[in-house]
């Protein structure tokens, strides 16, 4: 296994820098000489940043989130994981192997098995039945029909597409397509689902569908996922780890409660000012680590993994509450009403610089 590889990470992205141009080892030593940004690479050098020195462990059974706004590089940089573009310098390590060291045959067979995609646009295929395209990569990989229609057929019943398997993708509507694009990831039994903005063509009804279909499905099979958008809060709500990207550099990345709580630069801080933090703040993130004493009235109790939003409204606003939280059967500590509106208020950028994962 390489050197700096997170034991627990099934991708494991090393010092990756990717420069648009005629000559981007040219473009990309000046940047490290000279401490160029974006800006002074394109003025000088007539060369585009895509990438800067991104290190990201994608870990095994985990939704990882990339976001940042257009030109961010996020969508640059998942198409280097399955080598649609390759990077000007550093390392993708999958499964402890360096995938930049793969022939063209290992890189084929390793997006027909073991990495599927899901797009923006759908990418169904007009002339398929909704059950061919989702069959698609076990028919490439030449499976029988009489193996591979059954597989797909159980898969659009799974989410919430039972009926449609002899239809055509015209008609279906837009949140129907992307259901059959996520039967067509789950079809191909692959690990690794790689999505890049997958949602964002969606009316806000149907994508918050789909998230909720994302993470019900994800609970079940523990995939792993590498996401990508431009909302944040879809990234609050998805991610088990958030890495948030601004001018093809990572500005900072950790579990998202952890950057509401404890942002690292004012760039984050201006981003989460209008999240309602009452909806996506966890009670374990805010909570006391200490076990109730004699003297302290207990109100009731409360999941670690509930959001504040649904503690507000239990204890009806009143901030003389107290409640014991639960890990399950376990006790884990105690939530103070009083903390809890305290956590409300945004948090000035921390000192810490950025964390990593």
């Amino acid at each position: 296994m390489l050197s700096g590889m997170d034991s627990g990470a099934k991708i494991a992205i090393r010092n990756l820098y990717k420069v648009f141009g005629v000559d981007p080892q040219r473009a990309l030593k000046a940047l490290k000489e000279e401490g160029l940004g974006k800006p002074e690479l394109l003025e000088r050098y007539n060369h585009v940043l895509g990438l800067q020195d991104i290190n990201v462990d994608v870990k095994y059974g985990e939704i990882t989130v990339i976001m940042g706004l257009s030109g961010s590089g996020k969508s640059t940089l998942i198409r280097h994981v399955n080598r649609l573009i390759d990077p000007t310098a550093g390392e993708i390590i999958f499964e402890g192997r360096d995938i930049l060291g793969c022939s063209n045959e290992e890189l084929r067979k390793i997006r027909r098995e073991q990495m599927s995609m899901v797009f923006q646009n759908f990418a169904l295929l007009p002339h398929k039945t909704v059950a061919e395209n989702a069959a698609l990569a076990l028919e490439v990989r030449g499976f029988s029909r009489d193996e591979y229609i059954p597989e797909a057929e159980k898969w659009l019943d799974r989410v919430g597409l039972q009926g449609y398997a002899a239809s055509h993708p015209h008609q279906l509507s837009g949140g129907m397509q992307q259901r059959v694009g996520i039967a067509r990831a789950l079809t191909s039994n692959a690990d690794i689902m790689l999505m890049d903005e997958a949602f964002s063509a969606l009316d806000p009804l149907i994508r918050t569908d789909m998230q909720d279909l994302l993470l019900e499905l994800q609970q079940e099979l523990q995939k792993t996922i590498l996401f990508i958008t431009h909302d944040l809060d879809e990234a609050l709500k998805l991610a088990d780890h958030l890495v948030i990207l601004k001018d093809g550099r990572i500005i900072q990345q950790d579990e998202p409660q952890t950057i509401l709580l404890e942002p690292s630069d004012p760039y984050i801080v201006d981003f989460v000012s209008d999240i309602n933090r009452a909806r996506v703040l966890r009670v374990r993130s805010v909570m006391d680590e200490i076990k109730p004493t004699g003297d302290i009235n207990i109100a009731g109790e409360i999941d670690q993994e509930e959001n504040l939003e649904s503690i507000i409204t239990l204890a009806q606003g009143d901030t003389r509450k107290t409640y014991l939280v639960m890990d399950g059967t376990r006790k884990v500590g105690i939530l103070r009403m009083e903390t809890l509106i305290k956590s409300l208020i945004p948090t000035e950028a921390s000192d810490d610089g950025m964390r990593s994962h």
